[in-house]
């Protein structure tokens, strides 16, 4: 049965270490009128307010740099996407970078909150830190801490001070439950560029990630019917995926942090849509095109454009 889709649009890029994060939603628009399609002329749109005037000034907090601004991002994501799920609705975010992505699995687990939420999170990068362990106090190395509400304190090595702490509890308590999903319940795809501190909580939490050289082995339809066998017990699934999982050479570097030896835009497609086939998806992300950063124009865009068209078919 096909759901309405509701298109959230988050601007923001508060949380990157470069700039132009927040041109990739409306990037990804321009590039459907460009060719011709009206894909987002057939659903709703809401767009939520960001906090990128923050950019112009200094951070209170530098383990968590400009963390003032994403608590109001992480409680409008956490009302608009619930608010979707909940009238029956099937939102997709179209967002800036990945710092606000604790924010959409805060509005899940708030429709679901007596439902197990898987995430497949198909990303170059871990994005697990906390402010105790963060090398650059860029949040968008730490969404899924968030969502586990695990701080990786073994790994600790910031003092951080106690206006970022209380703020960073705040963070993590967004829509009332903590934690809002369980290490075995999150799934990594792609991920290849990662710090000391996030492999020991990888190795400590035993989450799983299928490196691009595992989908090349066996596959994206196995691959897909091994990570939903990994959440059978989960009764909803919330997929992200960081267009820097792709591989820059195949797509361009129209991203923040592009990692060479990633995926190829067709395997990520594939990947996505056996997934989808499940019927357990319930939201979906895509995040970090920057075209400020593109060298073949409007590429990124376009190259998420066409899987994005695909996987909507399909919900």
């Amino acid at each position: 049965m096909k759901k309405n889709i509701d298109i959230i649009i988050n601007t923001s890029e508060i949380t990157a270490g470069t700039r132009g994060a927040s041109m990739g939603p409306d990037a990804i628009i321009t590039a459907a009128r460009a060719k011709g399609s009206m894909l987002f002329g057939q659903h709703p749109i809401t767009r939520i307010a960001n906090a990128n005037h923050l950019l112009d000034h200094e951070t209170r907090h530098n383990f968590a740099k400009r963390l003032d601004g994403l608590v109001g991002i992480y409680k409008e994501l956490n009302e608009v996407v619930s608010k979707s799920l909940v009238a029956g609705n099937f939102p997709l975010i179209l967002a800036g970078d990945h710092g606000s992505a604790g924010g959409t699995i805060a509005g899940v687990k708030s429709a679901f909150p007596d439902k197990r939420v898987g995430v497949v999170w198909i990303d170059a990068h871990a994005d697990i830190h906390s402010p105790y362990t963060t090398p650059s106090g860029n949040i968008h190395g730490m969404p899924l801490a968030t969502a586990l509400n695990d701080d990786n304190l073994p790994c600790r090595k910031n003092d951080v001070p106690y206006e970022t702490i209380t703020l960073w509890e705040e963070l993590k308590n967004t829509g009332g439950i903590a934690p809002k999903i369980q290490p075995q319940d999150l799934i990594y795809v792609a991920v290849r560029d990662v710090e000391k501190e996030e492999v020991k909580i990888m190795e400590r939490l035993g989450i799983k990630n299928y490196g691009v050289e595992d989908l090349h082995m066996v596959g994206e339809d196995l691959l897909a019917e091994k990570i939903l066998e990994r959440l059978s017990d989960c009764d909803v699934i919330y997929i992200s995926f960081d267009v820097d999982s792709m591989d820059p050479l195949a797509t361009s570097h129209g991203t923040g942090t592009p990692v060479e030896n990633g995926l190829l835009p067709s395997q990520a497609e594939h990947l996505m849509l056996k997934i989808l086939e499940s019927g357990k998806v319930v939201c979906l992300e895509f995040v970090e095109v920057n075209p400020c950063l593109d060298e073949k124009t409007n590429k990124m865009a376009e190259t998420a454009l066409k899987i994005l068209e695909s996987l909507l078919e399909k919900i």
